[in-house]
């Protein structure tokens, strides 16, 4: 599947070292003012060779918008977007045509499709996340019309935890740190890595501020079911955790439950969802990135003919692929909440009765 949403759905397609990437977005309500210098702004965010903790690859990912706007605002079709690649070096890849990488999907879809594209991992490279962000600008935009708004910030790398969960901070970390106290541990960890030819992982954390009561299509399209799914199809994504997560298995029903106030709920263990809908708190998320698989340590795998054999990789990629992939995780959590706020218009007779009225 190439498509994710329900009302509020997105196709994306290309490959990392074909000649671009890109999506069409349908759902979108007519009539919403399509800022592209906030689009370009938010892939600029996402897009590679901006410092050392990252990918050498430059791409400038410039957006070009082919449909569904017109003088600025939304029609109400598709919109689809293109972004050209512009700085492939499909040589560096040259030695793996027939050589499955450790820790890649290379192995599993040559044995799906038969086939696989091997130059920068085609069509499963993260590059193909760039046509997300794009998508999920968009969808940033139509949230904002309703006061809502989605952050994210790296809060761990390598096991160096955050203490503090500034946003703030994180928009000018440049590997967006959320706090400052441990940003210099946890850049060392990046660099140390990539010097000895290795890579860490890490977690990035999603705050979804504002979101309204009753978001969420239980028992089978649960928001917190839904958020998960687009995060865990990320690449490298090992594991989420809504609010408290792993720890509430820890914990007693009298210190995890979220007690109850006539002014709100007195504290957010459930982070902001409970039976699969919002309830008003803050929705908060940790998603957990494994170490980037490419790395340049002499490894043991197979050929396509089952052949053992050492390798060496060639190419360009991140030391930790969290860093970029936190901006990824944000973009998807604007396109799930753009998409249950259009599915919970009809959940009540009194939403349509305003609406025809």
């Amino acid at each position: 599947m190439n498509s994710f949403g329900e009302r509020l759905r997105f196709s994306t397609f290309g490959e990392s070292h074909g000649k671009a990437i890109g999506c069409i977005l349908d759902g979108v309500p007519a009539g919403l003012d399509i800022d592209e210098e906030f689009i370009q702004k938010e892939l600029d965010r996402r897009k590679p060779g901006k410092s050392e903790f990252e990918t050498a690859r430059k791409e400038d990912d410039k957006v070009e918008i082919l449909s569904g706007v017109f003088e600025g605002k939304s029609t109400g079709t598709p919109i689809a977007m293109v972004i050209y690649n512009t700085n492939q070096k499909s040589k560096d890849y040259s030695n793996i045509k027939d050589v499955f990488r450790p820790g890649h999907a290379d192995f599993t879809y040559f044995h799906k499709y038969g086939i696989r594209d091997y130059r920068g991992g085609g069509r499963s490279s993260a590059r193909e996340t760039a046509a997300r962000v794009a998508a999920g600008a968009i969808a940033k935009l139509m949230i904002r019309e309703l006061g809502i708004e989605v952050e994210s910030g790296i809060c761990e790398i390598d096991g160096i935890k955050c203490n503090t969960y500034d946003y703030e901070y994180a928009k000018k970390s440049i590997i967006y740190s959320l706090d400052a106290s441990k940003e210099e541990a946890q850049k060392d960890a990046v660099l140390k890595a990539k010097n000895d030819h290795d890579s860490v992982g890490g977690v990035a954390r999603v705050v979804i501020k504002n979101a309204p009561v009753g978001l969420g299509q239980p028992l089978y399209y649960k928001l917190d079911g839904v958020l998960a799914d687009a995060m865990m199809g990320l690449n490298a994504v090992k594991a989420v955790e809504i609010g408290d997560g792993v720890l509430s298995s820890s914990a007693k029903g009298s210190t995890n439950n979220d007690e109850i106030r006539a002014d709100g709920f007195e504290s957010n263990h459930a982070g902001g969802i409970l039976g699969g809908i919002s309830n008003g708190e803050e929705i908060v998320l940790n998603i957990y990135f494994k170490p980037t698989p490419s790395i340049f340590k002499e490894q043991h795998t197979v050929t396509t003919s089952n052949e053992e054999v050492y390798f060496s990789l060639k190419g360009r990629h991140d030391p930790c692929v969290a860093i970029r992939g936190s901006v990824v995780c944000e973009s998807m959590a604007a396109l799930v909440i753009g998409d249950m706020l259009l599915l919970n218009m009809g959940s009540k007779i009194d939403g349509l009765r305003r609406y025809y009225r």
